[in-house]
């Protein structure tokens, strides 16, 4: 089996310089043999949205209202712990139990007004036929109602406080839920450890969503706008959902906040690269940044055809992390994206007219 030698690999950029003008569309037949052993791999080209103007660093963070505090509606001691930070949990997932004294007095109180409300029943009901009987005054009648409605009231109010912070009554026990469903953000109380009616035990970020926020540089201030797509690494798109108006004295860039969906990988307070993308160019495609060669001044991709490759000359349109977005090849078009070197070396290699 006759297959290119390696060597040519080492052919110089100064040979691929000299290249001519006539070896652009040229076709470079290429065996299976010879492709498996350069290693040669194609990508299709995708349309391409939009073509990438800039890279920044950027800071995953929660979205508006995405985060949540769980709250402690009683003082009391933590009994027991079921939530970590980092933790994933559903809406309505114990995350604590608590032991309150608060919780067993309000249970006394929701008896003693459970108690006044069958006294001011009965009472109005007494009053009211002692009205009708024209023994009483209609005004014993109002104050009778007034009692029970006030009685009904305290029973209403605390039955639900217990009810909301999941409590019984009877052992003095609540428990902290998920609102929502999302990651634990913030989760740092231990067993045993004392909390007060004010504090947060735990915080949860929703899981459905993250914002991106980046420093925009002052030269594209004007040329980034609201609903602009975004790319993180690993195909993760996004849009912008609004830039700042102010420049900052010291960086000479405004805020830029984006908006992306939950990824893996995605978590709060990670860095990562954000391409930001323009307005779409006509015929663009993106493909691999790896499918790009540089002959002399001039921009090429190796496309697949039959038997081969053929040379193509592409326009850059612009290049950011493992994607590249060219024009001059159509949509669909499936381009070399590993083994280009060789694939250059081997067409500077191969005789005219192959």
């Amino acid at each position: 089996m006759n297959l290119v030698p390696f060597t040519i690999v080492a052919l110089s950029l100064a040979t691929a310089a000299a290249l001519p003008a006539a070896a652009a569309d040229r076709i470079l037949t290429v065996s299976a043999a010879q492709r498996q052993a350069l290693g040669v791999r194609t990508s299709v080209a995708r349309p391409a949205g939009g073509a990438a103007i800039a890279t920044l660093p950027a800071t995953i963070t929660p979205p508006p209202g995405a985060r949540v505090a769980v709250s402690a509606p009683f003082p009391g001691v933590i009994r027991q712990n079921f939530a970590v930070s980092g933790q994933a949990v559903r809406q309505g997932e114990a995350l604590a139990t608590v032991f309150s004294r608060e919780v067993l007095e309000m249970g006394a109180e929701l008896s003693r007004a459970r108690a006044r409300r069958g006294v001011a029943q009965s009472a109005a009901t007494r009053t009211n036929q002692l009205v009708k009987e024209g023994i009483a005054a209609g005004a014993r009648a109002e104050e009778a109602r007034a009692a029970l409605q006030e009685a009904n009231a305290d029973i209403s109010s605390r039955s639900r406080l217990l009810a909301l912070a999941h409590a019984d009554a009877s052992t003095g026990v609540y428990t902290l839920r998920a609102p929502i469903a999302g990651r634990v953000s913030s989760g740092t109380v231990q067993i045993g450890s004392a909390i007060d009616g004010m504090s947060a035990p735990f915080v949860i970020d929703a899981a459905r969503r993250y914002a991106v926020e980046a420093q925009l540089p002052e030269r594209l201030v004007g040329r980034v706008r609201v609903g602009d797509r975004i790319g993180l690494p690993g195909g993760i798109l996004g849009s912008v959902t609004s830039v700042g108006v102010t420049i900052d004295p010291q960086t000479r860039s405004a805020l830029l906040k984006a908006s992306v969906p939950a990824a893996p990988g995605l978590v709060s307070g990670r860095t990562v690269s954000v391409a930001l993308f323009g307005p779409t160019v006509a015929g663009a495609v993106t493909v691999p940044a790896s499918a790009i060669a540089r002959l002399g001044d001039r921009t090429m991709v190796f496309t697949e055809t039959v038997g081969g490759f053929a040379l193509r000359p592409v326009t850059l349109v612009s290049a950011g992390g493992a994607e590249a977005v060219v024009t001059g090849i159509p949509a669909g078009a499936r381009v070399a994206s590993t083994g280009v070197s060789e694939l250059k070396a081997l067409g500077l290699a191969a005789p005219a007219g192959n």
